[in-house]
């Protein structure tokens, strides 16, 4: 019965963030910090345990669903004949500057924890690389902020999980590799990641394909459209998985080709990730307040904080700020793109998986890592978005470009 009530409190809050979210827009309350404290909440009455099996049973399947349609839907909006147009800062930010971010994360990790190793050091600087903006609303849906920015916001945070994810997995392999597995893990993860791009690729390709030919003919509807997209998801992590691929990195292709392939408008996946989609945000982040946050509570230490510190700090801004040298921008559009590299749901599913699916040393001090850098990233994020955002009116409005 007391189940019953927690969760009816927890639809309670739901519906009233929903009446309310315009309205919460406007200040430093963010959909992450009200979640993530119900979360919490819900493990004291209770007293669940992160290490309780039904628990993380429950987190990784949500953590699963909800990155499968994450990485989908974010690389459904990219272009691939923008490459050398709109999205030069983008760009420019995930071939050069993400790199030298887990370049650079992964010497401070292990500098840091000199007693880990090179593979636990690349794990946590991979999981704790890419960036969600939807951890400051209030910056990409602002209109004081020059249009560039935040498409370089909305670009770099859609693309960049889905390519932190390579870097997430060979870490996960080596950190959990035995002496005598070098071989079969390096075949397996091999396999991974090219039967995943491929596998991805087909269902993403194939479906499109059929979409646009039912289109044509009038077969289809509005309301069948958000079914296509779910099921292609979905389609393309089962079809990799069965053939020994990554399903993950299937999911993110298949986004990026159904994208391209498909002829007619894709709002609906816009449509579908700012309402359902909603859901599984909200889910995500009630199960990082209940699961991970005890664990990182638990774990908790200078270490961990000062990693979260640095990640938050030089470990992202230096790395953007020198990808962006010789572009177009102002030095505070270089810190600013540098600063707001908020970190989120991508984070919080790769721990999630990371620590279920591999058996790697020190794992609940990468969980704290996670827990502590996300937590301050929602408090500092969230609060320092809107006023940053308006102290971009009116000044150093220049054209978008490259030179």
């Amino acid at each position: 019965m007391q189940t019953e009530f927690l969760l009816l409190a927890l639809l309670c809050v739901v519906i009233l963030w929903a009446l309310s979210a315009a309205r919460l827009n406007r200040t430093v309350i963010t959909l992450p910090m009200i979640f993530t404290a119900v979360g919490f909440a819900m493990t004291i009455p209770i007293g669940l345990l992160a290490e309780g099996p039904d628990l993380m049973r429950i987190a990784r399947v949500v953590a699963e669903v909800t990155l499968i349609i994450v990485l989908f839907a974010d690389a459904s909006h990219f272009r691939f004949q923008n490459l050398a147009a709109s999205v030069v800062l983008p760009l420019r930010m995930l071939v050069i500057g993400m790199p030298l971010t887990i370049a650079l994360g992964t010497l401070v990790a292990y500098a840091i924890t000199p007693s880990g190793s090179w593979a636990v050091a690349l794990l946590t600087a991979a999981v704790l690389t890419p960036t969600d903006a939807a951890l400051g609303a209030s910056v990409v849906g602002s209109k004081d902020l020059p249009a560039r920015l935040t498409q370089t916001i909305n670009v770099e945070s859609g693309l960049n999980d889905g390519l932190a994810l390579p870097f997430v997995l060979f870490g996960a392999i080596m950190a959990g590799m035995g002496a005598g597995d070098a071989d079969h893990i390096l075949q397996t993860a091999i396999l991974q990641v090219t039967l995943g791009p491929l596998a991805g690729a087909f269902a993403g390709w194939g479906i499109a394909a059929a979409m646009n030919r039912a289109q044509q003919y009038g077969w289809a509807n509005d309301s069948s459209e958000a079914i296509v997209f779910l099921a292609t998801a979905f389609a393309a992590y089962l079809l990799a998985t069965a053939i020994g691929g990554n399903g993950f990195i299937a999911a993110f292709v298949a986004g990026a080709v159904f994208g391209n392939v498909y002829r007619y408008d894709t709002l609906f996946i816009t449509e579908f990730m700012e309402s359902q989609g909603q859901l599984v945000t909200i889910a995500a982040f009630v199960i990082f307040g209940a699961v991970l946050l005890p664990v990182g509570i638990a774990h908790i230490s200078l270490v961990a904080c000062a990693i979260a510190v640095l990640f938050l700090t030089v470990v992202r801004m230096l790395p953007i700020y020198l990808s962006l040298v010789g572009t177009r921008t102002t030095l505070r559009e270089r810190l600013f793109l540098g600063w707001f590299g908020p970190r989120g749901l991508a984070s919080v599913l790769f721990a999630l998986l990371v620590v279920d699916e591999y058996d790697i040393p020190y794992e609940s001090e990468l969980q704290a890592c996670v827990v502590v850098t996300v937590f301050l990233s929602i408090l500092v994020h969230g609060i320092s978005s809107a006023p940053l955002a308006r102290a971009f009116t009116g000044k150093d409005q220049r054209p978008s470009g490259p030179e």
